[in-house]
C-alpha cells in the first residue's frame, strides 16, 4: 500500500503544499485507488495536482465521518468530476463508502450545519452509494471498519454537538465515526480521520476484523485535544501494551498529547505531502 497525505493541519519543511485544519489521504492498494475524507475545501485537489496525482481514477471515496473538516471537500471534488466531463477527460464513477448516520444533520456550538452539506439524492448523481454499518472489504487486505464497538470506558464519553434524528436534536456521540485498516505483511496499518469513537476502540475493531493482534502503524487524528486525564492515561497504557512500530498522530492530536504518547510509542512527524509505503 502507498499512502499520501493530501490534507493535514501541517505541512513538511521544504515541501510547498497547502495545509488546513482538515484531513484527506490517498491510498493505492494493488491498483485500487481510495480517498479517505476530503478535508474542508479544495486544498486536497490543489495539492494532488502539484504532486501529479490524478483524482479522476478513484475507485472508492471513504468517509471517516461527516464533520465539515472531512466532507466539505466533496463539493469541489464533484466540480472536478463535472469539469472533467466538460473537457471530455475520462473520469471514473467512484463508490462512496460511509456509515448511514453520516447523512444526518449536525450542529456544533453556534453553527447551523457542522456535518454533510450534500444530500443523498445529489451524491447519488456522482457516486455509487455504499452505506455500511458493518465492516466492508474494499480489497482483500483493506477494509472500512463500519460502526466501531465502544469497548473502553475512557473513550467516546463526551458528545460532540447535536445530531438531528427523526426531527429531534440529540447529543451526538458520533456512532457514525469509522476508519480504514490495511493488513500488511508486517501487521495492521490503521488510517483514521478523527477517532471520535476512540482510537483504542478503532484499533481493537481492526484487530477483530482481520483476526490479528499485530499493529504496525496508526495514522490520522487521535482526537486528543486537551483530553481528560483518564482518557490520556488510558490511551498511553493501551499503546504501551500494543507496542506499534510507529504512530503518525496528526490533525486533532495536540502537542502535549503527542509528547506524552512519545514516552510509550515512536511518534513520527506528519504533514501534507507525506508518503508512506507498506508491504
Amino acid at each position: 500500500m502507498r499512502l499520501t497525505v493530501l490534507t493535514d493541519n501541517n505541512t513538511l519543511i521544504d515541501r510547498y503544499y497547502l495545509a488546513e485544519p482538515g484531513f484527506c489521504v490517498h491510498l493505492e492498494v494493488g491498483g485500487v485507488k481510495v480517498l479517505l475524507d476530503t478535508g474542508y475545501s479544495d486544498v486536497f485537489l490543489r495539492n494532488a495536482s502539484k504532486m501529479d496525482l490524478s483524482l479522476r481514477d478513484l475507485d472508492v471515496v471513504a468517509l471517516s465521518h461527516s464533520h465539515l473538516d472531512h466532507t466539505w471537500g466533496l463539493e469541489p471534488l464533484i466540480r472536478h468530476f463535472t469539469e472533467s466531463a466538460f473537457e471530455k477527460i475520462p473520469c471514473k464513477r467512484p463508490r462512496l463508502l460511509y456509515h448511514p448516520d453520516a447523512l444526518l444533520s449536525r450542529t456544533f456550538h453556534q453553527t447551523d450545519e457542522f456535518g454533510m452539506l450534500i444530500t443523498e439524492s445529489r451524491l447519488a448523481r456522482y457516486f455509487d452509494l455504499q452505506p455500511s454499518k458493518e465492516p466492508y472489504f474494499i480489497t482483500e487486505n483493506l477494509a472500512f471498519l463500519g460502526e466501531i464497538e465502544r469497548r473502553f470506558d475512557f473513550e467516546a464519553k463526551t458528545p460532540i454537538g447535536r445530531v438531528l434524528v427523526d426531527g429531534t436534536l440529540q447529543d451526538d456521540y458520533m456512532q457514525e465515526d469509522s476508519a480504514l485498516a490495511y493488513n500488511s505483511s508486517q501487521g495492521l496499518v490503521i488510517i483514521t480521520g478523527c477517532s471520535h469513537s476512540g482510537i483504542c476502540n478503532i484499533i481493537e475493531q481492526a484487530k477483530a476484523v482481520f483476526k490479528t493482534d499485530t499493529v504496525l502503524d496508526v495514522i490520522g487524528g487521535f482526537h486528543l485535544q486537551k483530553p481528560k486525564p483518564e482518557q490520556l492515561e488510558g490511551t498511553m497504557k493501551y499503546f504501551s501494551q500494543l507496542k506499534p512500530a510507529s504512530l503518525h498522530a496528526c490533525h486533532c492530536t495536540d502537542l502535549q498529547s503527542k509528547i506524552r504518547l512519545a514516552a510509550v510509542a515512536p511518534i513520527e512527524e506528519v504533514g501534507t505531502g507525506l508518503t508512506l509505503t507498506f508491504p
